[in-house]
């Protein structure tokens, strides 16, 4: 027994010793920030923040409590199904700027927003809270056992369970972050409430309800597990654990394809934060998977990911190029979440290389100076941005817009029990508190190439400053010098290196980090370059823009940049040999971080191109991506591209709406309805079918649209549906099968007396029969 006793004594120390050195971040209220472009944005934000009117915020909430609204809802998505969504962030943002700023302002507007919400709370009575729209009569459905669930849809509503899922993280984040012990209560009591919803639910049918787009609420439950200890938390969160994409995972499986992005992110970042609560090294391992295959095989340049929101195929980034609807911001949000929550497991500089590259490049570049978020940024040559109306959009990118710039600091700095970690580059200050430690970091990084550390300390001390070293400082040319002399530091074979001395309040610590051009081709090893130096994309500006949307209005597809495309083949051409690209790029003397292109460059009108940092280039017209080919190729490459492009833009032109069927965001922008419906993939393409109807709302803009066209495929028989345009037959469908293994698309002529400025388009299954897979829908002139 003495020998059992001392082993487990053995075993326990042995855990403790781990658990006192693994990886902390630091809490956002140690850290500040000083001048720089993030310090900007974060008061950019604030100054956002404070300009909201939160009883507008609060008033979806108060109408599902039965309680009189004080103001009138904001518009949008406010008060198009989404109500309170902006709300849940607008509490997570309001406490992760608190914190970073302890600013009193925003404590008092947090304080209010969860006053305002505590009496929500307490009018339902039984631990529920939200802005969900008639939610009361859905979760009553719900928890009888009624479901009616899809991919943006749940019992007739907009995502309800992701809509929610933004109040749980807004209580969880103004206890766990801004310290309000009121929002755990609160959090903990709604955590109820969702326990007795499902508690008479089977698991089939939860995962039923998780068919419809939920957001983390996996991680949130996960977090109350670790707050309370208590497993039914736990349970919970394991329950509304997605296993449909799990699965995959667990078997190292990439199966993204046409995927809705950013409803699977959220879910891979609760699969590990039950790992880190559990010590469940099983689901660890395929959450770190999923980030390898997205990091990887599905993200461009900036660090962003997925087209029209959907994971599209790894071995195709064609739709990249070609889409007005590039990486969404959202989804950046979410991965660099994942990434921190990874790094912190597990220190390896292969996250902070891809968090560091994301930050700059495509967080930073979604909010500009005069405020306003973006939701797509798109990678196509020569198009451009969209921004919100402060006071008039409230997409899913303005929620996660709002939180983006009041963490900068989050992963600045990390500790374990006796070592200081210095991750990323951007001036700050960060207290060490217990240590009796403060460190400020100044520099002018990017535009200079190197940083400085300063010391203050309550007495000498000795520990150890560690210091990544990033991968884009080749190995060699990091030089440290410790107050004026040259230090060598310890490499830690994690990307980091160590100086483990005996510091004293004064000491300096200068690291050079000396930088270079690189080129970047896409992923899928088409002939598309990025350039960058160091961590920075360069881009090129095409011109200024007066664009019509430049600033979205409030209309559901507002966040789309819809101005006219530039022609890719009109597009700066890069030619030359792949290993000389980056040396064709020549610093522009006396302007940091510009570059002459005009040795990369093909054509002569864009000799004079300069690339900068694409940070910088806000409300323009710019090119990220590069077509490329080596002289050899030149004159079939320019033709292609003219080929290809030509009969793109004709299709643009001819268009006058369009609905990419069976896709989330576009088939709710144009108030999809439907009974005995359904959506899938089939060739990496998305469709809707039925044996039922569904139906869409066009805009007709000027009555020019003349014509209804369907992309339906070539073998699909025995398939017998009408065309309804405003509750009219216009056509009857027959599909015998005739037209071959291929896609195609065929009109349909809409009578000039049922021509408006709103159509509804209806497709509707004949009697015992269906309704053939439709992969795309277009209102042509």
């Amino acid at each position: 027994m003495s020998r059992i006793l001392f082993l487990l004594l053995i075993s326990i120390f042995s855990l403790r010793a781990t658990a006192q050195t693994k990886l902390q971040a630091f809490k956002l209220e140690d850290v500040r920030l000083l001048s720089s472009p993030f310090l900007k944005a974060e008061e950019t934000d604030q100054t956002y923040m404070l300009s909201l009117n939160p009883d507008r915020l609060l008033a979806p909430y108060l109408k599902e409590a039965g309680l009189t609204p004080k103001a009138e809802s904001y518009g949008n998505w406010e008060n198009t199904g989404l109500d309170g969504h902006i709300g849940g962030h607008y509490v997570s943002a309001l406490s992760l700027m608190y914190a970073s700023t302890g600013d009193a302002k925003v404590k008092e507007r947090l304080n209010y927003m969860l006053d305002e919400l505590e009496r929500c709370q307490l009018k339902n009575g039984n631990g529920y809270l939200s802005g969900v729209p008639g939610g009361k009569e859905i979760w009553a459905q719900i928890k009888s056992g009624n479901i009616k669930a899809a991919s943006f849809s749940l019992n007739g509503r907009w995502v309800p369970l992701y809509n929610i899922h933004k109040t749980f993280a807004g209580l969880h984040d103004a206890y766990a972050i801004a310290g309000n012990e009121k929002a755990k209560q609160m959090l903990i009591k709604l955590t109820d409430w969702c326990i007795d919803l499902v508690a008479g639910l089977s698991d089939q049918q939860i995962q039923e309800l998780l068919k419809s787009e939920h957001g983390g609420l996996n991680e949130v439950f996960a977090d109350v597990y670790a707050i309370t200890g208590d497993k039914k938390y736990l349970k919970l969160a394991r329950q509304f654990s997605d296993q449909s994409v799990l699965k995959p995972l667990l078997l190292q499986k990439d199966a993204l394809n046409g995927m809705h992005a950013n409803t699977q992110i959220p879910k891979v970042i609760g699969f590990e934060q039950i790992a880190l609560v559990d010590q469940d090294t099983s689901w660890g391992k395929a959450a770190d998977f999923f980030w390898q295959t997205v990091v990887n095989n599905r993200t461009v340049a900036i660090g962003g990911n997925s087209v029209r929101e959907h994971f599209h195929p790894a071995n195709d980034f064609s739709s990249m190029i070609e889409s007005r609807e590039g990486p969404e911001t959202c989804n950046s949000y979410n991965m660099l979440k994942l990434t921190k929550q990874l790094f912190l497991d597990a220190p390896s500089i292969k996250y902070l290389d891809y968090y560091e590259r994301t930050l700059y490049n495509h967080i930073l570049t979604s909010q500009r100076a005069s405020g306003g978020f973006v939701y797509f940024t798109p990678m196509r040559p020569g198009h451009y941005r969209t921004y919100s109306n402060p006071q008039e959009s409230f997409w899913c990118c303005v929620g996660s817009g709002l939180e983006n710039h009041g963490k900068y600091g989050e992963l600045i700095y990390a500790h374990d029990d006796q070592n200081l970690y210095v991750n990323l580059f951007i001036p700050s200050v960060v207290n060490w508190t217990e240590k009796g430690i403060t460190l400020t970091q100044e520099n002018n990084f990017p535009k200079q190439e190197f940083t400085q550390l300063k010391l203050k300390l309550s007495g000498t001390k000795r520990f150890s400053i560690r210091l990544r070293h990033p991968s884009w400082v080749a190995a060699g040319q990091m030089t440290i010098l410790v107050n004026g002399k040259k230090t060598v530091a310890k490499a830690l074979g994690n990307g980091y290196v160590s100086i483990d001395r005996i510091w004293s309040s004064g000491d300096v610590i200068k690291v050079a980090l000396p930088m270079h051009n690189t080129t970047e081709f896409m992923p899928d090893g088409s002939d598309w370059v990025a350039f960058l130096h160091g961590p920075i994309v360069l881009a090129a500006e095409l011109d200024t823009l007066s664009q019509p949307n430049l600033t979205a209005d409030g209309s559901r597809m507002g966040h789309i940049a819809s101005g006219a495309l530039f022609p890719v083949s009109e597009a700066p051409l890069v030619f030359g040999q792949k290993q000389d690209l980056a040396a064709q790029l020549v610093p522009v003397k006396n302007q940091s971080l510009t570059f002459n292109a005009e040795k990369a460059i093909y054509q002569p009108k864009y000799k004079s191109l300069k690339l900068v940092p694409f940070y910088e280039l806000a409300e323009r017209r710019y090119v990220v991506y590069f077509p490329y080919t080596n002289p050899e190729n030149l004159d079939a490459r320019t033709k292609a591209i003219k080929l290809a492009e030509t009969e793109k833009i004709k299709l643009e032109l001819e268009t006058v709406d369009m609905v990419r069927t069976g896709e989330q965001q576009p088939e709710s922008d144009h108030g999809f309805k439907g009974e005995n419906t359904d959506n899938g993939i089939f060739q990496d393409r998305h469709f809707r079918n039925g044996k039922g109807w569904f139906s869409y709302n066009l805009n007709n803009k000027d009555l020019k649209g003349k014509k209804i066209r369907l992309t339906l495929f070539g073998n699909e028989k025995n398939k017998e549906f009408s065309i309804l345009i405003n509750q009219v037959v216009i056509a009857k469908v027959k599909l015998d099968g005739n037209k071959g293994n291929v896609f195609y698309t065929q009109d349909f002529e809409i009578p000039e007396a049922l021509l408006k400025p709103q159509l509804e388009l209806k497709l509707q299954a004949d009697p015992a029969a269906a309704i053939a897979n439709i992969f795309e829908v277009r209102l042509m002139k």
